[in-house]
């Protein structure tokens, strides 16, 4: 064979090899393919090798098959107050059925996106500002089960859908910011005055407690100074009774008393008094004297 058939032989298989390889197509994971044939839909491929007929199979689109994250530029707005603001969302969904996915809508981000913005300002339209900032969770639900059941035909499964901002006008945002750093100095207010009440409670209470502690002293002192003195008037009465007990069981005689009396008379007239009272019983007071000398000698 001559060098120019051999030369041709192996232009046409490298040209077969080329060609077929070409039309080999290998589909990765969480990846699907959309086969067309002769202009219809004819099949999706999944993972693995495939082999695309020449001049009679195309591929219509390649979808991945993760979970799509789509950030949306912020939407306006207006509350049922008609307050106009500006509200952004994030959207994850999946792709479950890749013909409905190619064959449902023309372009389905722009599909979804127009849906996120109309169902948005719905569902704002029946809140008003206050709802719309404390009730983030409850619009997320409802978008998410709007989007979903909207989407399940294009073969679209939202599964979650997020506001990530909610901007109101610069005015509102000026006086949300007053009204809060105005609760913020009434709690303040509150915090200290109640603060000022425990501590004038507490040194009041001190006060009671001390002022009760201190009449207790008091008290305490007065009974003791009190059983103190009732318990010497009652050993100097025993006493003065013992005493009495003693002389009376002494018999003593007439001679001693008068005596005795005698002392008595001498003390009183070492006293003040410009008056003195003798009784009569002392007037033998001179012959008692007489008679004690007689004794003496």
């Amino acid at each position: 064979m001559k060098i120019g058939t051999w030369v041709f032989v192996i232009a046409i298989l490298v040209f077969a090899i080329i060609f077929v390889a070409c039309h080999v197509r290998i589909v990765n994971q969480s990846k699907s393919v959309v086969i067309e044939r002769l202009g219809a839909y004819y099949k999706t491929w999944g993972t693995g090798v495939h082999f695309l007929v020449p001049f009679i199979d195309r591929v219509a689109m390649n979808i991945s098959l993760k979970e799509h994250v789509v950030d949306f530029d912020p939407q306006a707005v207006i509350t049922k107050d008609n307050v106009t603001m500006q509200i952004d969302t994030v959207v994850y969904f999946q792709v479950t059925d890749s013909k409905l996915y190619t064959y449902g809508v023309t372009n389905p981000m722009m599909a979804v996106e127009n849906l996120t913005a109309t169902t948005l300002r719905n569902i704002i339209g029946d809140l008003d500002l206050d709802g719309t900032l404390t009730s983030r969770d409850l619009i997320n639900t409802q978008m998410r089960a709007i989007l979903d059941e909207a989407t399940d035909k294009w073969g679209i499964k939202v599964n979650r859908v997020e506001l990530k901002n909610i901007l109101p006008p610069r005015e509102i945002q000026d006086a949300m910011e007053k009204q809060m750093k105005a609760e913020r100095e009434r709690r303040e207010a509150i915090l200290q005055a109640e603060g000022r009440k425990r501590s004038e409670i507490l040194i009041a209470e001190g006060e009671k407690e001390s002022a009760i502690l201190r009449a207790d002293a008091v008290k305490e002192q007065k009974i003791r100074e009190a059983q103190g003195e009732a318990e010497a008037i009652a050993l100097v009465q025993k006493a003065y009774a013992d005493s009495l007990t003693v002389l009376s069981q002494a018999d003593i005689s007439d001679n001693v008393l008068k005596l005795k009396t005698l002392e008595a008379l001498q003390k009183v007239a070492d006293g003040q008094a410009t008056k003195l009272i003798i009784p009569s019983e002392i007037q033998n007071l001179a012959g008692l004297l007489a008679s004690a000398k007689e004794v003496t000698k």
